[in-house]
This record gives structure tokens, C-alpha cells and sequence, in this order.
């Protein structure tokens, strides 16, 4: 980007593609620990913009206390995911993929298919995105400390080590006396949480919300950014660390291709062959035999 666009670096270029990938890495945080035990959460990405429109509704009368409201509902919604994975054994693919159309549906229901504006206290989420560091907003810096936090988690505690035991061999994990089923909910809880957070940035930087407007298409962004940060989609191999270069690449990849003149129509398909080339040269598969 700097060679074919040089004013770019110093155009403020690196605080839009920080502010683009800061809702992605946060998607991608939460989907990076449900890919580490072997599942899949198509749902977070709608799940965070609910709560985005929770916000826009609630700002207005409840303040300061409105983010933790919608944290904590959305946290419950993961929870409720976690519990009938657990508790039905139906595929995470299928139980998620009917999540999402619930929570599209709910988003639907609660805007009346209108955008929602926020009238009050827009000063209680403003900040993350019009305080800067370094040119780069405080919310994207955020978002990395959470990403050490989660490393630091899943690296040097118990129950991050259980997760990653859970993704590479679920029968062995609960034979060594795993708590199996507490650690799947607790994926999906983090997972809900992180899309909550998503959601909160999403209304920070637009003051509105819609069911179909900014933050309606994280889920694939965020399913590759994972990827690209080396998750592996058979479980058991997460760095969030790695996930955070993987945000920044894939917000990169459409305001880059727009930047040297690709033609919109044209830039989806620069944008799915970068992807596969990308996920293709970072995932280690020596861990993994066999690739489904």
C-alpha cells in the first residue's frame, strides 16, 4: 500500500485501517476460542449487532449503565448457545447457524426495520473512537490489550489449557477429568462477550444502528481474520495475538484495493483470492493430518 499509494501512510491511512479492523478483531477474539474447541459460532457476528441496537435503544435512558446491560445480555445469549451445544448435542454449525437467524430476525422485530438513532449520552461510547494514541484510536488499543489478556488466558491457566485440550481430542480431555461441558459454555459465553464489545464500537462510530446497516457483515471478515491468524478451524492451535494481524490484514484488504483503484465491482474477488492465498501461506498444518 505504501509503494503503489505513498501518501497513505502519512494520510491518516493507518488510523482508518485500525478503526475498520478494531469490530473485526474483536468478532474474530470471541470466534477464534469457539474455533479452538473444535466448533464454530456463526451467530456472534449478529449477536454483536443486537447489541449495537440494544445501545442505540437504551443509551438514551440508561447511561453509563447501558453498555453493561448490553454485555451482559449478549454474554447470556453465548451462555444459552453453550448450554444447548452441551446439553442437545446438536453441531455447533447447525445450533449457531439458527442463533443467527434468530438474533436477524430479533434485530428486525426490535427496529421495526428502521434505523435507530442515539439521542442522549453519546459521550458514554464516543470516546473509544474520537480519543486517539498515537493516531491510533483508543479502541483499537483496547481491543489488542484484550487480545494479550485472552493469550495470557488461554496460555497459562487451567481452563484456557482445558480448552485447547477440548480441541485437540474431546474424548481424551474428558477422560483426563476435563470439565468438558463447563468449558464449551465458557467458550460461547467469551464468544457472545467479545460480539457485545464489537457491537459497542459499531455504535461508537456510527451514533446509529440498523439490522442491516455498519456492522451487518462482520462475520466473515472475522471468520477470516482467525484464519488468517493461524486458528485452526479443526481446533486445538488459537494465538489471539496472532488473530490482531490478522484483523488488520483482512480490514486492509478492501480499503487497500479501493485506495489503488480497483474497480468496486471487482474488488470481491480481490478479496476472496487474497483470503485463501493468505489462509493457504500462515495456518501450520503439522499439527493436523488430515484437513476437512
Amino acid at each position: 500500500m505504501a509503494l503503489a499509494v505513498p501518501e497513505f501512510l502519512g494520510g491518516g491511512g493507518p488510523s482508518i485501517i485500525a478503526q475498520q479492523a478494531t469490530p473485526i478483531l474483536l468478532v474474530a477474539l470471541g470466534q477464534c476460542v469457539v474455533l479452538q474447541i473444535g466448533s464454530i459460532d456463526l451467530s456472534n457476528a449478529a449477536t454483536g449487532l443486537f447489541a449495537c441496537i440494544l445501545a442505540a435503544l437504551t443509551l438514551g435512558p440508561l447511561g453509563v449503565a447501558s453498555p453493561v446491560l448490553c454485555l451482559a445480555v449478549v454474554t447470556a445469549i453465548g451462555v444459552i448457545n453453550g448450554l444447548i451445544l452441551v446439553y442437545t448435542q446438536i453441531p455447533s454449525f447447525a445450533l449457531t447457524l439458527g442463533t443467527l437467524g434468530v438474533m436477524q430476525a430479533a434485530s428486525l422485530v426490535v427496529t421495526g426495520s428502521n434505523v435507530v438513532y442515539v439521542m442522549d449520552n453519546m459521550a458514554v461510547v464516543a470516546w473509544l473512537f474520537t480519543v486517539q494514541v498515537a493516531t491510533l484510536p483508543v479502541a483499537f488499543l483496547i481491543a489488542v490489550a484484550l487480545a494479550v489478556v485472552l493469550w495470557a488466558f488461554l496460555r497459562f491457566t487451567v481452563p484456557g489449557q482445558g480448552l485447547a485440550a477440548v480441541g485437540y481430542n474431546e474424548r481424551a480431555a474428558a477422560l483426563s477429568g476435563q470439565p468438558v461441558r463447563a468449558l464449551k459454555v465458557l467458550a460461547f459465553g467469551l464468544s457472545g462477550f467479545f460480539a457485545g464489545l464489537a457491537g459497542l464500537c459499531v455504535i461508537s462510530i456510527a451514533g446509529a444502528a440498523s439490522s442491516i446497516g455498519l456492522g451487518s457483515d462482520l462475520l466473515v471478515p472475522s471468520i477470516a481474520a482467525a484464519l488468517v491468524g493461524g486458528t485452526a478451524i479443526t481446533g486445538g492451535a488459537c494465538n489471539p495475538l496472532n488473530v490482531v494481524f490478522g484483523a488488520l490484514f483482512v480490514a486492509l484488504i478492501p480499503v487497500g484495493s479501493a485506495a489503488v483503484g480497483v474497480d468496486p465491482q471487482a474488488q470481491s474477488i480481490v478479496y476472496g483470492a487474497v483470503l485463501i492465498v493468505a489462509v493457504a501461506a500462515t495456518m501450520s498444518r503439522s499439527r493436523h493430518g488430515i484437513v476437512k
